[in-house]
């Protein structure tokens, strides 16, 4: 009964089994070849029970031969013919729409556009389960008559290919540790960029989709798609997921390249759950451990680097002053470095987890605005991103006298303000900020003390304290002095921020403006008498509301005597801030005002 059916399909007697395919012309026929050939097999054993050397099993052994070579033909012609319908993409969206099918709706409105598409997908799905189906019915038979080994080779041969020209195509290929540490930063960004589109791709699809083709395909053996799909994926899979181990080991340490880095971390972490899944095979083990490797590795990477970053900040040693006890650079660096570290906190949380704590010495109480006791200890990510300005700059900066409160302040509310604005709020919290705007204003205070003290004190509280012309006339003469003295020195700082400068500035007035005018309203008139009244009242309210408002924009300079002329300068437009008390105080008007 076998005889016939398979002699019509042995390739080597006819020429119309050579060409044609069986599967593709005709499948009911297909169908009966492989039921045929199963009933050959049971044949086989019922005749090697009865006589082993029997001319009926002997006849069967060389018509199971021919067979055999036929269904080694039809399984490379389906793998050959059918490449684009069994691509991994394809079989993991058949598969990912078969599992969430059932539970998808659609609008009445996109009814028509969504049967167009699902008609048009269908027909890729169509030839993707046909294919499938016949390969594991021929997998199936092979298996079971004893010629997996033909079988497999086959598979392993084109399915590898296809796996190890998706790598290639994605701009993966295996680096040696001497070309890693060759190349310069910006060529092994290039390279990290494509790693990272890399391993979406392959954990979403090449790879996931091998693994389900793999299983359907030999659904009759755990050990042959097992050992099946470790051939197939390990080698490409070790070779992408030993990138980032690779770069972190060989390539040059610096803080710029934490980011990039970080990326990959995150990379490999997202796509855990899948990973762990796809390579579930003992004997595919080794992917999963080189992947944990390169996670260790870049920890390891991540917590160097940032120990570097503190080293920079802490051993700074400049000694050039800021201009205008403005904005140091390292704040500006520091922060900015700090601020897009806090985009990876749930990554930097996990890496710094098991980091020791800073130590005491290097890192006291002050230098975070919250204590980081025993009972109630600080999280590991919250203590290395808190910013590490404060006390730096304080230790360089105490000796300057005035100008040092007003660095201090400057430099403190730029990281406020960073940390207000970025995700730093989150990983240093409320409070941080609170306390820390608390001491700008102590630091604002304590500039303005030792910078206007001296003018403040010349003009009495009590105006009419003051009885007789004389004492007015050195009273005006001592705010005159003190106030061009103060003016030439606080000419030169700068203050960045516009709420901080406004505080200030309101602060300075409040306490000069508001007393001097009462004095100059109580005796004014007296000095007029006075034929050098031009030399003692040299102020009128309006100017020195006008000076002061010019203030902290680092544009006068300090040794001019042309800057306490009555009239203001016609080329700084002004803007008025209004005190709490009802005066007015003009100021130079930004254009972004």
């Amino acid at each position: 009964m076998a005889e016939p059916v398979i002699m019509k399909w042995n390739p080597e007697t006819t020429t119309v089994a050579r060409v044609t395919s069986l599967f593709y012309e005709n499948r009911r026929e297909a169908r009966d070849f492989i039921k045929t050939v199963n009933n050959l097999q049971k044949a086989m054993h019922f005749l090697a029970g009865e006589n082993s050397s029997s001319e009926k099993l002997a006849r069967a052994q060389n018509l199971m031969q021919i067979a055999m070579k036929r269904l080694q033909k039809e399984f490379y012609q389906i793998l050959s013919m059918n490449r684009a319908h069994l691509d991994p993409e394809s079989v993991s969206t058949r598969s990912s729409r078969t599992s969430t099918g059932s539970s998808t709706s659609y609008n009445d409105d996109d009814e028509d556009d969504v049967r167009a598409a699902d008609e048009s997908i269908s027909e890729v799905e169509d030839a993707s389960l046909l294919a499938m189906a016949d390969l594991s019915l021929i997998a199936e038979c092979m298996i079971s008559t004893g010629y997996a080994r033909e079988c497999l080779k086959i598979y392993k041969i084109i399915r590898k290919s296809i796996v190890d020209e998706g790598i290639y195509r994605l701009g993966v290929e295996k680096l040696a540790s001497s070309q890693i540490h060759k190349m310069n930063w910006e060529a092994l960004e290039v390279r990290i960029e494509n790693w990272l589109n890399a391993v979406r791709t392959t954990v979403k699809t090449l790879f996931n989709g091998e693994r389900i083709l793999c299983d359907h395909v030999f659904a009759s053996s755990d050990s042959i798609r097992e050992s099946c799909f470790s051939e197939i994926a390990k080698e490409g899979a070790a070779i992408l997921f030993a990138f980032p181990e690779n770069v972190v080991k060989h390539s040059r340490k610096s803080p710029e390249k934490v980011f990039r880095v970080l990326d990959m971390y995150n990379a490999i972490s997202n796509h855990w759950p899948e990973i762990d899944s796809i390579f579930s095979f003992e004997s595919t083990n080794s992917v999963k451990s080189q992947a944990l490797t390169s996670l260790i590795k870049i920890g390891e990477f991540v917590r160097s680097a940032l120990h570097d970053f503190e080293s920079v900040i802490l051993k700074d040693n400049s000694k050039s002053p800021v201009a205008g006890a403005g904005i140091h650079h390292l704040t500006i660096d520091a922060m900015s470095y700090l601020s897009n570290l806090a985009d990876y906190s749930n990554i930097l949380s996990d890496i710094l987890a098991d980091s020791p704590p800073p130590a005491k010495n290097v890192l006291p109480e002050s230098y975070f605005g919250f204590s980081d006791s025993e009972e109630s200890p600080a999280p590991a990510i919250s203590l290395k991103m808190a910013p590490p300005l404060q006390t730096r700059h304080q230790s360089k900066a105490l000796q300057r006298h005035f100008l040092a409160y007003l660095f201090l302040a400057n430099n403190l509310q730029y990281v406020v303000v960073k940390v207000r604005t970025s995700n730093l709020k989150y990983l240093l919290g409320d409070e941080w900020v609170t306390k820390h705007e608390t001491k700008v204003k102590q630091f604002a205070s304590k500039y303005e003390r030792l910078g206007w003290g001296h003018v403040i004190d010349s003009i009495p509280s009590d105006p009419m304290a003051i009885d007789t012309p004389e004492n007015a006339k050195e009273v005006f003469k001592k705010f005159n002095s003190s106030f061009e003295q103060a003016y030439r020195k606080q000419g030169i700082c700068v203050v960045h921020d516009n709420k901080l400068r406004d505080y200030i500035k309101i602060s300075i007035a409040r306490k000069i403006f508001r007393l001097y005018r009462e004095f100059y309203n109580a005796h004014e008139q007296k000095m007029r008498r006075d034929r050098n009244s031009a030399a003692v009242v040299r102020f009128a309210p309006e100017d020195v509301g006008h000076r002061l408002s010019d203030l902290f924009f680092g544009h006068v300079e300090s040794g001019s005597s042309s800057s306490f002329e009555s009239s203001p300068s016609p080329s700084r437009p002004r803007r008025e801030i209004e005190l709490s008390n009802g005066l007015v105080l003009a100021g130079p008007k930004k254009e972004s005002d």
